[in-house]
């Protein structure tokens, strides 16, 4: 008996004689073999891909992402279209209408832009399963994977306060992103609590680029004392801003205390290392892998929205500093 007779045997493809059917069961039940139910919904389609959108493949977080899913696609027969949308709303909506020309049979995505991608994630999802990843567009009722980034960004506060910070600077790129907004609420908000006070002037916002993590730091510079601590919502930003601190003579945590977001690989490899909150990659796309699936089983179902916690790397570019002692909610 051939391996794909058993398959179509155990998938309710084909039973085949009753001889031969009870064969394979009585097999597959000594075996505990239960199959791949993830799989077989992707596959009730037609073409064996799933597409995916993101922001920019040149952030090394979406890179990292995107290599999760291809993971868990491949390990079920399955492959990866990717698409980077350049955060262009624009393109991304050219991206997402080559996907559903029947390329794919589902698509995962990070939005662009949490107002200006809505139009185009509601055409894409009236056409294919589609599920939202690291990024969602507000008001979306479709299923989405997301950090939990009021508790990431409440950890990361509680650590620089643990470590002596009293005043913060925060450095981010709100443009349409629907995670930079709410990590921005929640440094407000955390701040308050543990004692950490963010100046209007030292909320710095601009694109999430080593670029922009250096200019930040220009303009730390250039209007007055540091604060105690420059919170980065992404690894990039806080790279950036090591490196040019560093070249005016500034240095992490000497002089300020210097934290990230992400966990990409040049967080750890920096010098100093940064601190930075590791987003659970690994989880975030089994999650989205199996809610995908769920939408292609049926359709109509309700959306799901799971969200995941990260955990704090604290590292060199946070150290204690000698006269700190630990701080608790004001």
């Amino acid at each position: 008996m051939s391996t794909a007779t058993a398959s179509r045997i155990l998938s309710g493809a084909r039973a085949g004689s009753p001889e031969t059917a009870a064969r394979v069961r009585t097999a597959a039940r000594d075996l505990g073999y239960t199959g791949n139910s993830i799989a077989r919904a992707l596959r009730r389609r037609t073409t064996g891909n799933v597409g995916m959108v993101v922001p920019s493949i040149g952030n090394p977080f979406f890179t990292s992402l995107v290599e999760e899913v291809e993971h868990h696609l491949a390990g079920m027969g399955l492959n990866l279209f990717l698409c980077d949308a350049r955060n262009d709303p624009e393109l991304e909506a050219e991206r997402l209408t080559s996907l559903t020309r029947g390329n794919v049979d589902g698509i995962l995505i990070s939005p662009v832009d949490s107002e200006r991608s809505r139009a185009a994630l509601e055409a894409t999802a009236a056409t294919v399963p589609v599920v939202q990843l690291d990024r969602f567009v507000r008001g979306s009722d479709g299923d989405r994977v997301i950090l939990d980034d009021d508790h990431a960004i409440r950890l990361v506060v509680e650590h620089l306060a643990d470590v002596g910070a009293t005043t913060a600077a925060f450095v981010t790129s709100t443009a349409g992103s629907s995670s930079a907004h709410l990590r921005l609420a929640g440094v407000q908000r955390w701040g308050l609590q543990y004692g950490v006070s963010i100046a209007p002037d030292h909320v710095l916002d601009g694109e999430f680029t080593l670029l922009w993590g250096a200019r930040a730091a220009d303009r730390l510079l250039a209007t007055g004392p540091l604060p105690d601590a420059v919170i980065c919502s992404d690894d990039l930003l806080a790279v950036g801003m090591v490196m040019r601190l560093a070249q005016q003579g500034v240095h992490a945590p000497t002089d300020v205390l210097v934290s990230g977001f992400d966990d990409i690989d040049l967080a750890s490899l920096t010098v100093p290392s940064i601190t930075t909150l590791r987003q659970p990659r690994e989880r975030m796309a089994a999650e989205a892998v199996r809610l995908l699936a769920a939408r292609t089983a049926d359709p109509s179902r309700a959306g799901s929205t799971v969200s995941l916690q990260g955990v704090l790397v604290a590292r060199a570019s946070t150290a204690r500093r000698h006269d700190a002692a630990p701080a608790g909610p004001s």
